[in-house]
């Protein structure tokens, strides 16, 4: 489909970013104000609160409490025009092949253009056919929730079962907690990915199979992890209702792999597909969405794709110094390579946001988790940061403890809203006085004298000496809503982007994947052998084999 595209410029040899005059000056920078503390920086600066901020896409960042100056954004962008930003974010919107190891290209983006905005890969318009795939879930989703579309019995569809993993379903289970607020209360929705077979039990345990929909997410149809599930899925429906024939009302494919479809027992009308093009982490606004859509309606789903597009075009034509993408991403390399913080907390005042930290860890990790350059160079740099996080205000009674006076670096990104889904009585607003209060702390601490001054015992005023220093970016908005989120969204998908650009890695490719997933098809075999099999593993592998097949069935 992309055979006819040159190859990308940018995948020419290119010296090492650390190699680079603008990296070097950044370098200089940092030894000059690198122990500038916050406290400082907002004394020279009064108006520092509201000249580092930026909007875009119903979003407001602010990044005041981050440890910079006007010379380091300045520095920073130099560094990514250097870097050919401005040109990559042209070759990702023009359908170039970015993805340079898989020869694909990455347009995500043209899941959620408008239908009357031509998206060529290859020199075809593939805008038509994303918007044929949408109005099909569209009318499929209209069905289900309408109760026309009934189960092998006659029953209308009261439960909704995702089955994928990564991408497939770690997208799909984040949406829906996000917009739950929005969703059909007469439908439930559980989510299966792990192939632990606990994960598939406890889903079904209390459903009426006569009742339940099931939905495959997988591109392939062969997934191993997918695949095992939905056959146990399958098992799980026949024996309940006593009929092959029952898959075909309670199953549905989001696939492209039509011939394992029709295998299953799917018919291909109720086969939702997406193309090379979509990267699975990258996939939650495509077919992948369908258990969103059906949670949701289709109105809001398109809602959300609108606020996936306001910030696809934000990234696209802001200039990078008020570019939200581009300014989280640059501040990411600053906090990671000059200041050397190896995590990033995603600290979300929503309580709806619970899996988003979970989401963002597969999308951050997996696309900048590389240690070669786009032409196989070994860097000698940081790529991606750690992610992890919890909803605020429960990470305050576990881990804030750390962050404010353990010995490491952890840049914080607050998200809050402005008004709440539930309002109940004053609760939202001492949520939010959290969110800003945990942000001053870490930025500005709370010095010895200061502790003393309060009457403090001299033995404790080193335990409740805060350091402050501790950077932190702030992401408002008004209310969490279907657009709200698809701009979140987009805003760290491009951020990754913009994060790889500097890097000069692949962030749409994953073959550290590959390597576990091999040796496990090998080394299942081997579990499973009635005799002892040869075993030819490392010495510790050998032994927690044997040791398991002994085991495994002492207790039957």
């Amino acid at each position: 489909m992309t055979a006819d595209l040159p190859r990308p410029a940018f995948t020419e040899a290119a010296p090492l970013v650390s190699g680079r005059p603008q990296w070097r000056a950044l370098q200089r920078h940092h030894d000059e104000i690198g122990g500038r503390h916050l406290r400082e920086l907002f004394t020279t600066e009064s108006s520092r609160g509201e000249r580092y901020t930026a909007e875009g896409a119903g979003l407001y960042l602010d990044y005041s409490k981050q440890r910079i100056t006007a010379e380091t954004l300045g520095l920073l962008q130099d560094l990514a025009v250097a870097c050919g930003l401005p040109g990559r974010i042209e070759a990702m919107f023009r359908g170039e092949r970015i993805n340079v190891t898989e020869k694909r290209a990455v347009l995500h983006t043209a899941l959620r253009a408008p239908a009357d905005e031509p998206i060529r890969v290859g020199g075809k318009d593939v805008s038509p056919e994303v918007h044929a795939v949408l109005e099909h879930m569209a009318a499929f989703c209209e069905r289900v929730r309408g109760g026309q579309w009934t189960g092998h019995g006659g029953k209308p569809i009261r439960n909704v079962v995702n089955i994928g993993i990564g991408g497939s379903d770690l997208g799909p289970v984040m949406a829906y907690e996000a917009l739950r607020h929005y969703s059909r209360r007469d439908l439930q929705f559980r989510f299966i990915s792990n192939v632990d077979g606990t994960d598939f039990a406890e889903a079904v345990r209390d459903l009426d199979a006569a009742e339940t929909l099931f939905v495959i997410c997988s591109k392939t149809f062969t997934t191993l992890e997918t695949l095992t599930n939905a056959h146990a899925a399958r098992r799980w429906c026949i024996e309940a209702l006593g009929d092959e024939k029952a898959v075909a009302k309670h199953f549905v494919a989001v696939s492209t792999n039509d011939q394992e479809v029709v295998k299953f027992g799917i018919d291909t009308k109720n086969m939702f597909g997406f193309w090379d093009w979509v990267g699975g982490r990258y996939s939650m606004d495509s077919a992948i969405g369908l258990s969103t859509m059906l949670a949701i309606g289709p109105e809001n789903f398109r809602a959300m794709l609108a606020g996936f597009h306001a910030m696809d075009e934000h990234f696209r034509n802001a200039p990078l110094e008020r570019n939200l993408p581009v300014l989280l991403g640059l501040l990411a390399v600053w906090n990671n390579n000059f200041l050397g913080a190896e995590t990033l907390a995603v600290l979300p005042y929503e309580q709806y946001l619970k899996r988003f930290p979970a989401y963002l860890q597969q999308l951050t990790m997996e696309s900048n988790g590389k240690h070669v350059t786009l032409d196989g160079r070994t860097v000698d740099y940081a790529t991606s940061a750690i992610y992890w996080g919890e909803p605020g205000t429960n990470g305050q009674h576990s881990f804030y403890q750390l962050i404010h006076q353990g010995t490491r670096l952890i840049p914080c990104d607050f998200i809050g809203f402005c008004q709440p889904l539930n309002p109940l009585g004053q609760q939202h607003d001492l949520l939010m006085a959290n969110l800003f209060a945990q942000s001053e702390a870490l930025a500005f601490g709370k010095t010895a004298e200061e502790v003393h001054a309060e009457g403090t015992a001299a033995a404790l005023v080193p335990h409740r000496t805060f350091e402050g220093n501790r950077p932190s970016n702030t992401i408002l908005a008004e209310k969490l809503t279907p657009e709200t989120l698809g701009a979140l969204v987009a805003l760290y998908e491009h951020s990754v982007f913009v994060q790889g650009v500097i890097w000069n890695i692949d962030s749409f490719d994953q073959w550290g994947v590959e390597l576990g997933k091999a040796l496990a098809t090998r080394t299942a075999a081997e579990l499973a052998a009635k005799d002892e099999p040869q075993l030819s593993h490392d010495s510790s592998t050998n032994t927690l084999i044997r040791r398991y097949r002994r085991l495994r069935h002492s207790g039957a």
